[in-house]
């Protein structure tokens, strides 16, 4: 889609975090924004900010783990703005901890939300997209779904699931004139995850900007990238040295400290919880992307 002026673009996860920053970058190019998020307030705050760029921009709340309310949402956001061309699965919610220590509905929950919604939106449209002969889906993975790091166990697999179905659905769709992509952050300055624990990366990991990662996802979609890794630092030596031997790359990742990072902000999620609270229980905090 070299011009996506004018096309429909769907972004969940848009009312904090990365969301805002892809929102702003596709309405720049001129596309028509459906936002949609569980927070209202702060959803149509966003949709505001986007419709000054001369779009038409509209919020939705609904939770996108909820079959009912992805039904619901490509309803509204059809009837409203026409059918979804784009589609950016940006939603989505990470909690450090021990695996063993999670209970399953936690587990249960991250993968809902992480791995199944934005499988299920885009089947939505996919279909519709086909017949149609343009359209793009976008899935927002992770540096952790590349290489999996220790206390993010069960964030790591949805992750890296969204790279294989990429990967698949690529292969599938040749030929249609649909494209799917996959965007792999590491450490995000300013907005998302990584930012909300105002936390330092690992030096060797190093950290990217929001702009970078909402300029890879407009990269994806204009140009049909396969896959677009947004990190300044050394991350692509690292992934090959986890090809040839996984063993050194952990000895690497620990003996720079990375490992030890996480475990600190796994502790740290722990001890900031009120007394009597866990962050692996129903009243832990959960870092949210927006969802």
């Amino acid at each position: 889609m070299k011009s996506i002026r004018g096309a429909h673009a769907l972004v969940t996860g848009g009312s904090r975090g990365l969301g805002p920053y892809i929102a702003h970058a596709l309405a720049l190019e001129g596309a028509n924004l459906t936002l949609t998020a569980r927070s209202a307030d702060a959803l149509r705050k966003v949709a505001e900010a986007v419709a000054a760029h001369s779009v038409r921009a509209h919020a939705i709340a609904a939770d996108v783990s909820d079959e009912g309310d992805r039904q619901k949402l490509l309803e509204e956001a059809e009837f409203t703005l026409g059918p979804v061309d784009i589609l950016v699965n940006n939603a989505g919610v990470e909690l450090m901890a021990p695996y063993t220590e999670l209970p399953p509905d936690r587990i249960e929950s991250i993968i809902r939300i992480n791995f199944l919604a934005p499988l299920m939106l885009s089947r939505l449209v996919l279909r519709k997209m086909i017949e149609r002969g343009r359209g793009h889906v976008v899935m927002m993975s992770s540096l952790g779904g590349k290489k999996g790091s220790p206390y993010s166990a069960t964030y790591a697999a949805t992750k890296a699931g969204l790279i294989a179905w990429t990967s698949a659905l690529r292969a599938e769709l040749e030929g249609t004139a649909v494209g799917v992509s996959v965007i792999c952050p590491g450490f995000v300055s300013e907005a998302g995850m990584f930012a909300d624990r105002h936390a330092r990366a690992p030096w060797m990991l190093g950290t990217s900007t929001p702009e970078a990662v909402a300029g890879a996802v407009l990269r994806a979609v204009q140009n049909d990238v396969d896959e677009i890794i947004v990190n300044p630092g050394p991350v692509r030596l690292m992934l090959v040295a986890e090809t040839l031997s996984p063993r050194l790359a952990r000895w690497v990742l620990r003996k720079t400290g990375v490992y030890d990072y996480y475990r600190r902000q796994a502790e740290q999620e722990s001890t900031a919880c009120a007394p009597g609270e866990s962050p692996t229980g129903d009243a832990g905090a959960v870092r949210k992307n927006g969802a």
